[in-house]
């Protein structure tokens, strides 16, 4: 299925949006109902429920996280969401550390305009050094 441009525009801002706001069901409202969400190796999280758990994940752990899209590159059946997550490891357990990783997610799009899957990918390594010792991006 060949994408709309700016439909996939506006849904990477609202998926934006959505991760800054504490509000994992705002996250799962860009994916289908059915949609799947895959993080590096991890299982994948099926369905808007299981989406917003994974969401809530982060959003625990980064009571002040903020995403911001870095780029969006779209090709003619899938299109890719380049993001830098910030924030603060202080939810439960957490050990107090700033955060700053860059990723991306690789998005099928359908019909409806939402994500029926997302492939993400970011250096799961470089994550866990971070959480572990004070480190933030360059600013």
């Amino acid at each position: 299925m060949k994408i709309d441009p700016t439909q996939v525009r506006e849904l990477a801002m609202r998926y934006t949006a959505a991760w800054c706001s504490q509000d994992p069901a705002r996250v799962a409202a860009c994916y289908s109902p059915d949609g799947s969400l895959k993080i590096n190796g991890a299982p994948p999280a099926d369905g808007r429920s299981a989406i917003a758990d994974a969401a809530q994940g982060f959003m625990s752990a980064f009571p002040d996280m903020q995403v911001t899209m870095d780029d969006l590159r779209i090709h003619a059946d899938h299109a890719e969401y380049h993001w830098t997550l910030t924030g603060t490891n202080t939810g439960p357990g957490g050990m107090g550390n700033k955060v700053c990783i860059s990723g991306f997610e690789e998005w099928v799009i359908v019909n409806d305009g939402l994500i029926a899957k997302s492939l993400g990918h970011f250096d799961a390594d470089d994550y866990d050094r971070q959480l572990k010792r004070r480190q933030i991006c360059d600013q």
